[in-house]
C-alpha cells in the first residue's frame, strides 16, 4: 500500500522584549535560576498581570507579514494543567479569539514553490524549565522563563513530507528574524516546534490518527524525528495494529520516538477568559504605523535580487535565507562595483565554507563586506586571478593584513598579463614535456589540462590562466 504523510506544525517563538508578557522581569538569557521570576509571574496572592504593548505589536507585525487579519479584539485565556514549572497552575494563553487568523507562507523544495496556510497565531506565557541532573535523583525547578512571551504559529496540515516541514520552519525563522521580533535562537529555546504527524493511505481524504512530536529544536532533528514516526506509524499499520492518539518525545541519540503521555484534548485544559485581562483592542491606526515600519520581507528581497541583479532563483533565495546575508551581499556589490554573479559566487562559496567551518555566523565573520569587495575589484581588474584570491582571502581571515591591495603587494601577488613572458613560459613547457606533447597531437586531449598546469606552476600560479589557455590553443595545434 502507498502511503501519504500529513504534517502540521506548532511553532513556538519567543518574543524579543527586554520583559515579560505580563511583567516587568527581565527575559535575558542565562541568569542564576530563579532569579528572573517575580510575584507576578509566579501567580503569589494579590498581584495582577499587566499587557506588554511590544509584545502586542510584534505579534501583528507578524500578522502584517503573512497576509493574515490581525484581529480587531482578542482575548487571553487560562489554560489549566498541573506540572512542577507551572507555579499558578495554568497558562495564560490564548484560544477562541487569537491575535492573528488565517495566513500563509511559501515555501521551495526542490525548485518548487507551496503555500503553506497557517490557521493562527496566539499569544501565551512560557512556562518554567525542569532540570533533571545534578540534583541526586531529585529534580531541580528554574522558574526565570516563567512569563517569557511566546507567539506560537500554528500552520494547517498541508506539509507532504519532512523535507517541506523543515523547508516551512527554515522560511518560518527567516521571518522572524528579519522581522527582528525574535533572536531564533534555537540552542536558547527561542525558537521550537511541535510536530503533528499522521499517515493516510494515498487518496483517502479522511485523515489518520496524529501523534505530537514535542520540543525540536534543530533543524536536523525535526526532519529525524518526523522521518523515524512516518515509518513507525506506517509499519503499526501494515502491522495491523492502530496508532494512538499521543505525545511523543525524540530521543536524538537513539534516533527514535518514544511515548509521552496520552494525547490531550482541548476540553482537558478547562479553558475560559482569564479574568485579570482585559481584552486587546487594536486600532487601526496602530496597525497602519506597524504596516508602514515593515522592512523589505523575504519573498520581496528575493524577487528584487533576481530582477535587480539577475540572479537565478537558488541564488537568491540562498542569499535571502537571512537578512544579514542579504546585506552581507549587497555591501559587497555595491563596494565592488564588480559583477553580482562573481559576488554570489564567493558570499555563498569560499565565505560560507569559512564560516561553516569555524563554526560562525555572518554577523561574525573574520572577513567584511568591504574587505571582500578590495578582493572582488583585484579579480575584476584582473590584478589577480581567483585562485591567487583565495589566498588573499585566507590571509585576511587569519588577520594577517587588513586589504587585498597591500597583501597582493608585500606577498608580490600581481597577475602576469604581459603576453610575451606568458608565452616564453608556455614554450618550455612545451619543450621540457615532449612525451606528453607527442600523445596530446596523438589524441589524448585530455593532457591540455596538465600543460595548463605546469605553465601555471612555472608561473607560480600568477599567470593570467585566460592568456595561458589561449596561448596553448594555438601552440598545440
Amino acid at each position: 500500500m502507498t502511503w501519504e504523510t500529513v504534517i502540521g506544525l506548532e511553532i513556538h517563538t519567543q518574543l524579543a522584549t527586554k520583559s515579560k508578557i505580563f511583567s516587568g522581569a527581565s527575559t535575558a538569557y542565562g541568569a542564576t535560576p530563579n532569579t528572573q521570576a517575580c510575584a507576578v509571574d509566579l501567580g503569589l496572592p494579590g498581584v495582577l498581570p499587566v499587557i506588554n504593548e511590544e509584545v502586542v505589536r510584534m505579534a501583528a507585525k507578524f500578522g502584517l507579514a503573512i497576509g493574515a487579519e490581525v484581529a480587531p479584539r482578542s482575548v487571553f485565556a487560562r489554560k489549566n494543567y498541573f506540572y512542577p514549572d507551572l507555579p499558578k497552575g495554568y497558562q495564560i494563553s490564548q484560544y477562541e479569539l487569537p491575535i492573528v487568523n488565517e495566513g500563509q507562507l511559501q515555501i521551495e523544495v526542490d525548485d518548487k514553490e507551496k503555500t503553506i496556510a497557517i490557521t493562527r497565531a496566539h499569544l501565551e506565557e512560557d512556562a518554567g524549565k525542569s532540570l533533571h541532573e545534578d540534583f541526586q535523583g531529585s529534580s531541580g525547578i528554574d522558574l526565570n522563563r516563567a512569563g517569557t512571551p511566546l507567539l506560537e504559529i500554528v500552520s494547517e496540515p498541508d506539509m507532504r513530507s519532512a523535507k517541506e516541514a523543515v523547508a516551512y520552519m527554515k522560511k518560518m525563522h527567516s521571518l522572524v528574524r528579519y522581522l527582528e521580533i525574535s533572536d531564533g535562537n534555537m540552542q536558547e529555546g527561542s525558537f521550537r516546534c511541535d510536530a503533528n504527524v499522521s499517515v493516510r493511505p494515498q487518496g483517502q481524504k479522511e485523515f489518520g490518527t496524529r501523534t505530537e512530536l514535542k520540543n525540536l529544536n534543530s533543524f536536523k532533528f525535526i526532519e529525524k524525528a518526523i522521518n523515524f514516526e512516518i515509518e513507525r506509524q506506517i509499519d503499526v499499520l501494515e502491522g495491523g495494529g492502530s496508532v494512538t492518539q499521543e505525545t511523543r518525545l525524540y530521543d536524538a541519540e537513539k534516533n527514535e520516538t518514544r511515548s509521552m503521555r496520552t494525547k490531550e484534548e482541548a476540553n482537558d485544559y478547562r479553558y475560559f477568559p482569564d479574568p485579570d485581562l482585559l481584552p486587546v483592542m487594536i486600532e487601526s491606526a496602530f496597525l497602519e504605523q506597524i504596516k508602514t515600519n515593515l522592512p523589505e520581507l523575504p519573498d520581496e528581497k528575493k524577487q528584487r535580487f533576481m530582477q535587480q541583479y539577475n540572479l537565478s532563483l537558488y541564488d537568491a533565495s540562498t542569499l535571502t535565507s537571512s537578512r544579514e546575508l542579504a546585506d552581507y551581499f549587497e555591501k559587497t556589490v555595491k563596494a565592488s562595483n564588480s559583477e553580482a554573479k562573481l559576488c554570489a559566487n564567493w558570499v555563498m562559496g569560499d565565505l560560507t565554507a569559512f564560516l561553516n567551518k569555524n563554526n560562525l555566523e555572518i554577523t561574525d565573520s573574520k572577513v567584511s563586506a568591504t574587505q571582500l569587495a578590495g578582493i572582488l575589484r583585484r579579480i575584476t581588474d584582473k590584478t589577480i586571478s581567483g585562485k591567487i584570491a583565495k589566498q588573499v582571502f585566507d590571509a585576511i581571515w587569519k588577520g594577517e593584513g587588513d586589504d587585498a591591495d597591500t597583501i597582493i603587494e608585500k606577498r608580490g601577488l600581481k597577475q602576469v598579463t604581459d603576453s610575451s613572458a606568458i608565452e616564453k613560459l608556455v614554450d618550455e613547457v612545451i619543450t621540457n614535456n615532449p612525451k606528453q606533447l607527442a600523445d596530446y597531437k596523438g589524441g589524448k586531449e585530455k593532457l591540455f589540462g596538465f600543460f595548463v598546469g605546469q605553465v601555471m606552476k612555472a608561473s607560480k600560479g600568477k599567470a593570467n590562466p585566460k592568456q595561458v589557455n589561449e596561448l596553448l590553443k594555438q601552440k598545440l595545434l
